[in-house]
């Protein structure tokens, strides 16, 4: 019975050393191949565009621009957002972009200090490059590659300079600022005022008020109060036009006064269409998305070396409400 015992596992030994013989074979074979990760077309580069501002004529266009620039580099991109300005959904997205470690992102630029650490620190950990587009932060505290956009700035001494072709170079003039400044209103404010200030004979009122329907109402009655013989007004933030104007007109028609704003609010083009607004500053929403894409591809393929810091300005011009 012992010898019998020793035969049968000498056997099962012989038997299992050649099934493993056999499958190290196959697996060594040439024509096996190791499992890969699953990419996107393999080479193709995950893009992602992310916007405050859902649904809006104005991102609307930076979002076509960008799909279609796409399509062209052969990239895959996909347009992420949030709806009526929720920042911590906004943010949130970012945040998920980053973990799922895409290639490159475009964002409208935020300036708050969760919206910096998200593109100072977490992004440039990954290596995924950022480009602000029609919004910009400062440099130094986003570490983002570039900007694609209108020149703020500009924009703020344009239409102020509307404003006196208009009105004149006498009159009084209430400016609506945000409470919670960006900085590309910053930049348009400052423009605004050197053109404005200026001119001796011309009385400024500035006010702020928050996002808030009920807010931006009392903050405009309270500088009609203040200023009861006003000539003009501004909106700084595009998304405060509309309920101003409707502040507006609750007290007078407002055909006796020049209004301005720009045209990245989600009532621009409407209330310059039914001549509400005089005048606005209108950019170059699609040429900002085709460009930014591209810039990004081209920072990708390693094929332009740095990018400029200092940011690629996109055109702007002035819309009447007269403009067929």
């Amino acid at each position: 019975m012992r010898k019998l015992g020793i035969l049968t596992l000498i056997l099962t030994i012989i038997i299992l050393s050649y099934f493993t013989y056999v499958t190290a074979e196959k697996a060594f074979q040439s024509d096996f191949k190791m499992p890969q990760n699953s990419t996107l077309n393999d080479e193709q580069s995950r893009l992602v565009l992310i916007t405050q501002e859902l649904e809006t004529p104005f991102w609307n266009q930076v979002s076509k621009g960008a799909l279609e620039q796409a399509e062209k580099d052969g990239a895959s991109i996909e347009v992420w957002g949030s709806y009526g300005n929720n920042q911590e959904d906004f943010l949130k997205k970012i945040e998920i972009a980053i973990h799922s470690k895409v290639d490159g992102i475009i964002v409208q630029g935020l300036d708050t200090e969760e919206f910096k650490d998200l593109t100072k620190f977490k992004a440039a950990f990954y290596g995924i490059p950022i480009i602000t587009v029609a919004n910009d932060v400062p440099v130094d505290e986003s570490l983002r590659k570039t900007y694609v956009g209108s020149d703020q700035t500009s924009a703020g001494k344009m239409i102020a300079n509307q404003l006196l072709a208009d009105m004149g170079s006498t009159g009084k003039v209430i400016i609506l600022g945000d409470s919670e400044q960006e900085y590309y209103q910053e930049q348009r404010l400052d423009g605004i005022m050197k053109v404005l200030k200026a001119n001796s004979d011309i009385q400024i009122l500035y006010g702020e008020t928050a996002d808030t329907k009920e807010h931006i109402i009392s903050t405009t009655q309270d500088l009609m109060n203040q200023l009861p013989d006003v000539d003009a007004f501004i909106a700084v933030n595009a998304i405060h036009a509309g309920t101003m104007i409707q502040e507006i007109s609750k007290r007078s028609q407002v055909e006796p006064y020049h209004i301005y704003s720009f045209d990245d609010g989600p009532e621009s083009l409407s209330l310059l269409n039914e001549g509400k607004l005089d005048g606005m500053i209108e950019q170059s929403p699609e040429k900002m998305g085709e460009l930014s894409v591209h810039l990004i591809m081209k920072w990708l393929r390693d094929e332009s070396g740095p990018l400029n810091m200092d940011g690629y300005l996109t055109d702007i011009r002035i819309g009447k409400a007269t403009d067929e």
